[in-house]
């Protein structure tokens, strides 16, 4: 083969390979345009904002602060309430930040645990399509409508407590209405919720596990508690990081549930950090201080991603 034909080859290869390339990017841009003009901007839109002090209204109204916004996150001063809202300005700031790790902390390993259960159960069980698609619809539904019906349950005397109290136990108390329980009620929709989503991703790794371990297991004299501990759960520790991973980013930015059923009550039970900075934004109109404050909750979320990620790879490695 002579140069000439060696050069057109290559002119032919190059030229298939840029037209590749450009399909590629042709599926990709219209993603990537959606995921600049939705979230890109805005964020880049909201850091900027945070060193602005803006009431709305007219631009030129808009006075640069620097970082005073955030100064005054976390200037340290005496506030009536004690514990973690001692170390903010704002009293608001520090008790949204404790319901929020504490609604995670709760709300992450009870649908894990009542996805992965759900799953096992409904594996290879007959009728387990009808069970599959029945745990799944809640996923699906209206927020506004599993809200409105959860809220009845859970009045002073709706079924829960009826059952509840049919059981011997005394309890009269209105979910929602109390401090107490109000946080409990939000747990209890949000896992109910999202277990049945999460069901389904588990189910598509219990039957990608092959059978030869299982067998290898039996015949090893293993019983099903042992093949369960030592075969399938290790198995399912990629999609358990997963789904570990977006459940803390969904807890962090709970706020439908929160606002429709308890508005944040009672008091600031279920008052939660996206909430507050809704009532900063668009309640106080402050925009500087609520884009700082969806700037902490930015970090916040990324060091606990980047904790995972990092946790993962270290088991992974182990």
């Amino acid at each position: 083969m002579g140069q000439a034909e060696v050069r057109k080859v290559r002119h032919k290869m190059g030229k298939l390979e840029r037209k590749n390339t450009l399909v590629a990017y042709s599926f990709l841009a219209p993603n990537f345009l959606g995921f600049a003009i939705f979230t890109l901007v805005p964020v880049v839109c909201a850091i900027l904002l945070s060193l602005f002090e803006w009431n709305g209204g007219d631009l030129s109204k808009l006075k640069f602060v620097g970082l005073e916004n955030y100064a005054n996150i976390f200037a340290v001063q005496k506030v009536a309430e004690k514990g973690i809202g001692y170390f903010f300005n704002r009293a608001d700031l520090g008790i949204t930040l404790k319901n929020t790790v504490y609604y995670t902390v709760v709300t992450v390993p009870l649908t894990i645990v009542c996805a992965l259960a759900l799953a096992i159960l409904l594996n290879k069980i007959k009728g387990a399509l009808f069970f599959r698609t029945v745990f799944f619809f809640p996923y699906v539904s209206s927020m506004v409508a599993i809200c409105v019906c959860w809220s009845f349950m859970l009045m002073r005397n709706g079924p829960v407590n009826q059952m509840i109290m049919a059981l011997g136990i005394d309890f009269n108390k209105g979910w929602t209405a109390d401090s107490t329980m109000a946080m409990w009620a939000i747990i209890l929709v949000s896992v109910w919720r999202n277990m049945g989503y999460y069901m389904v991703l588990y189910l598509a790794a219990l039957q990608g596990i092959p059978r030869e371990l299982m067998e290898a297991a039996t015949v090893d004299g293993a019983n099903k508690w042992q093949q369960f501990l030592h075969v399938t759960l290790p198995q399912l520790k990629p999609t358990t990081f997963f789904v570990s991973v977006m459940m803390v980013i969904s807890c962090f930015k709970i706020y439908d549930v929160v606002a429709i059923m308890t508005e944040g009550g009672p008091g600031r039970a279920t008052k939660m950090l996206v909430t507050y900075i809704y009532d900063e934004a668009f309640v106080k109109i402050r925009y500087g201080s609520a884009s700082a404050i969806s700037m902490v909750l930015l970090v916040i979320v990324l060091t606990v991603t980047i904790i995972q990620f990092s946790s993962e790879k270290k088991f992974s490695n182990d």
